[in-house]
């Protein structure tokens, strides 16, 4: 028999374990199904040092049990296992779970999205160890170094710009010997002096046994192989929103996000909410997936109110 819930979310991040721990303090008994990569990308980082309220840092594993457990402290209910279905037309909402049948009232999704890598073994080995995905996140850590960006967009020339502040020097690297960046952003990068660009480069490998060490590159004219020597590397070839499972019922953008309303987590449709970086493409970071974690819980809360008014007036 399918089970009925007040408020499901789907993802377990920052934006996911906030709207848990709010919707569990308002007494809406929510049912958490937190995906076989519960965490989200936090469960990738070792240091985090800019969440608020630890000054010493934290380990990122470590702050997302810390928010788990106060979700089920208040009493949220979890399940370790992903959406297979759901069919979100029209309330009440459904998920299948395997073989378990969820009937919700009202929905907030936080399944977060995917930094895009390069595929390489060294790359994921050395993950958190010197090699990032996020120059907001993880910059700090590199001050004086040489650090190296791969990609050719303007995501990477926003990171290689930023990263200038702490690093000795950034080097592009690129596979082409031109950039797909808007013009505005490659003049910022040319005229910057710690910029410097390396062109017709493939990243064969990440050296290190347990830190970036260097990074192998091949020249894509002449297939030689050289060793730029670095102590960071910044993986900046986009993202990927994980809304696979919400196509063609609800509004997504261009790229794949959820579409929210202004000042707000609703969606499309009405009493599901979307949180974190599943809808924002633009921050993307912890503090940030909380706090539309929390609005997504308050204003499901309220939307579930303003049913139950509108269908037992006083």
């Amino acid at each position: 028999m399918p089970e009925t819930r007040e408020l499901l979310i789907v993802g377990s991040g920052p934006a996911g374990l906030t709207a848990a721990i709010y919707a569990a303090r308002a007494n809406l008994n929510p049912l958490v199904v937190e995906g076989l990569g519960a965490g989200g990308q936090l469960m990738l980082t070792t240091d985090v040092e800019n969440f608020p309220g630890f000054p010493d840092g934290i380990l990122g594993p470590e702050l997302m049990a810390k928010f788990r457990e106060q979700a089920e402290r208040f009493g949220a209910e979890f399940v370790t296992a992903d959406v297979d279905r759901v069919d979100l037309v029209r309330p009440p909402f459904r998920a299948w779970v395997g073989e378990r049948e969820i009937i919700a009232e009202s929905v907030v999704i936080s399944t977060g999205a995917t930094a895009r890598l390069l595929g390489l073994a060294s790359e994921r080995r050395l993950l958190g160890h010197g090699v990032s995905t996020c120059a907001t996140c993880d910059g700090f850590f590199f001050r004086e170094m040489p650090i190296a960006v791969i990609g050719g967009g303007d995501s990477a020339l926003e990171e290689a710009l930023f990263l200038t502040k702490f690093a000795a020097s950034v080097t592009v690297v690129h596979r082409r010997e031109e950039l797909r960046a808007s013009k505005i952003m490659q003049e910022r990068a040319f005229a910057n002096p710690k910029i410097s660009f390396r062109w017709n480069s493939a990243v064969e490998e990440m050296l290190g046994d347990t830190k970036v060490e260097a990074l192998r590159l091949r020249d894509t004219v002449t297939d030689d192989l050289f060793d730029l020597t670095v102590s960071g590397i910044f993986v900046a070839i986009g993202h990927t929103p994980n809304t696979s499972l919400f196509m063609n019922q609800l509004d997504l953008d261009e790229n794949g996000y959820i579409r929210t309303g202004p000042s707000s987590t609703s969606t499309s449709v009405q009493g599901v909410f979307a949180a974190g970086d599943v809808q924002d493409h633009v921050f993307r970071q912890a503090i940030t997936a909380a706090g539309t974690g929390c609005m997504a819980a308050i204003e499901a809360e309220r939307w579930l109110e303003d049913q139950r008014h509108a269908a037992f007036p006083a």
